[in-house]
């Protein structure tokens, strides 16, 4: 065999052995490396480094061969969180209404409870079933529950003061997304201790999506049998209670999810050392694989269009969020084809893979740059909000991302290239969970209520229903005057004509018509500009 001298040179050397070992691997030669390394310990049983080289392999084939679902820790915790996802997603009790801090005015529609705990309290159950089923470490699992407890709660307390009606809706609907992120990072917070090398994070975010895909499966499987149980009972004239179909749905969420991870994880083993060479994670990594060259293919026609239709990201909200939400997708699915150590692939099917994730990257870094400049055009034009804020931060984490990539590639051959790879993919783990976490923090304090209401209680109350429901700047017109009026401070600040209305870089989509008595009600400001003279009235 190849590999017999040169692991018989290597006897006393557990380091270079251990490098000899990985470029098998990388060459995809694991299996004739392991044979050559059971044949020298035949040889030489007393050598303590070959023979504990020897039970490793043959723990890792067993392993691999057979893969043990610890069903007894799996099973009754997702029926628990099946359960309380069933119990808070009854929107007759618990719903987060936004509500116009002035007037008490309060929207009918409101954002379910679920939404923002279903993450945080599944995130707990994995925790809980890795640790039960696995190590065991209940500080560790503790200290992640306090910490996503308390992060859930912040949210709960903090949205009402997030500006107006407008803002409080943006930071409801951002918190579903970021809690997931963040009760995400507290399961690598677990899996991830003592393991913090580029393969173990790698591992850990294939083992994210192999967990991802298993529950969308689940999903699908779900959403049958609901439609045709919900189909027979309809059959029957039977209209199911509100408690049932919340049980199907949302219970069945719950459940699923767990179940999706006792499927894809292995507790008790570090993340490098899991399982990629069957069951979910063979399908997932060959569907990514295929869908590889389709995205390229997808991505070249995207950006052909780009010229004759320039503007719309700029002008068109969805289609912006399409750009984003692409950007996402590629980012995963560069993560999903990038293999752990090659030894799938034979050197040609390497060679590819690298030109297709460096084309891929390279793509993508140019929706990256077009979208980004849309969001910052659009927030020139109009205004900063909590939405464009943490749509700014993922972009230009995406775009390191990619020139980092980019970079480590260029600088390696073909021998470290998969080594950078990973270096680069794993790079932007801990950004996307600080920035999940900062904005959640900061976004109720960097959009508070409109400061200019210094004195809003003693303001008509139209006025402060009014500044409840705009951000600033709030401009106020009367329907029988030309004059305008910039709210702030309480006061009202008469603009003198219409060249300093631009100048002052206003906005007449901001202008909001008023009562006149209301407006004259309001005591007079500095005019705008400071010499412009004695104000008008309304």
């Amino acid at each position: 065999m190849a590999y017999l001298e040169k692991v018989r040179n290597l006897a006393g050397d557990p380091e270079q052995l251990e490098l000899a070992y990985q470029e098998a691997l990388q060459l995809g030669e694991g299996d004739a490396f392991a044979e050559a390394l059971h044949a020298v310990h035949a040889e030489a049983g007393d050598n303590l480094l070959f023979a504990a080289w020897h039970y490793r392999l043959l723990h890792a084939a067993a392993r691999a061969a057979r893969r043990v679902i610890a069903w007894s820790w799996a099973l009754p915790l997702a029926l628990i969180n099946g359960l309380l996802l069933w119990l808070v997603s009854d929107e007759g009790r618990y719903v987060l209404h936004v509500t116009n801090p002035f007037s008490s005015y309060q929207r009918q529609s409101g954002t379910p409870l679920v939404l923002l705990l279903a993450s945080p309290i599944t995130a707990v159950f994995i925790v809980v079933f890795l640790a039960g089923s696995g190590d065991r470490r209940w500080r560790r699992v503790l200290a992640i529950a306090l910490a996503l407890a308390g992060l859930t709660a912040y949210v709960l307390m903090a949205y009402p003061q997030t500006g107006t009606r407008l803002y409080q809706e943006q930071y409801l609907t951002l918190m579903p997304m970021n809690l997931a992120l963040l009760a995400w990072a507290g399961i690598g917070v677990y899996a991830l201790a003592g393991h913090w090398g580029a393969g173990h994070r790698l591992a850990f975010l294939l083992k994210s999506l192999e967990f991802v895909v298993v529950a969308g499966l689940f999903g699908i499987i779900l959403a049958l049998f609901t439609g045709v149980t919900f189909g027979l009972f309809s059959a029957l004239g039977i209209e199911p209670p509100d408690a049932i179909v919340r049980l199907f749905i949302a219970g069945g969420a719950g459940l699923g999810t767990v179940v999706a991870a006792g499927l894809a994880v292995e507790p008790g083993v570090a993340p490098r050392q899991q399982s990629f060479e069957d069951g979910p994670s063979r399908l997932v990594t060959l569907l990514l694989r295929l869908l590889l060259p389709l995205a390229l293919v997808v991505l070249v026609v995207f950006l052909a269009f780009i010229p004759t239709n320039f503007r719309e990201p700029f002008e068109n909200r969805e289609v912006l969020i399409t750009f984003n939400a692409t950007l996402f997708a590629v980012v995963a699915l560069l993560v999903g084809v990038a293999p752990l150590d090659g030894g799938d692939l034979g050197r040609r099917s390497r060679i590819w893979l690298r030109r297709g994730v460096v084309a891929l990257a390279a793509l993508a870094l140019i929706v990256g740059v077009y979208a980004l400049g849309a969001i910052v055009y659009r927030t020139l034009d109009d205004r900063l909000t909590p939405n464009r804020l943490t749509f700014i931060g993922w972009n230009v984490i995406n775009i390191g991302l990619l020139v980092w990539l980019l970079a480590l590639q260029r600088r390696s051959d073909w021998a470290t290239w998969l080594g950078a790879l990973h270096r680069s993919l794993t790079a932007s783990m801990l950004p996307y969970a600080v920035w999940a976490l900062l904005t959640l923090l900061a976004l109720p304090w960097l959009f508070p209520i409109n400061t200019g209401a210094v004195d809003a209680a003693d303001l008509p109350r139209e006025i402060q229903h009014l500044i409840g429901e705009e951000p600033y700047p709030i401009l106020l017109k009367c329907p029988t005057s030309p004059h305008v009026y910039l709210l702030e401070g309480g006061q009202k600040r008469w603009i003198k004509d219409i060249p300093t209305f631009e100048a002052e870089g206003f906005k007449w989509r901001d202008v909001k018509i008023g009562r006149c008595q209301a407006i004259d009600a309001l005591p007079d400001g500095e005019p705008i500009p400071p010499d412009a003279g004695s104000p008008p009235g309304p």
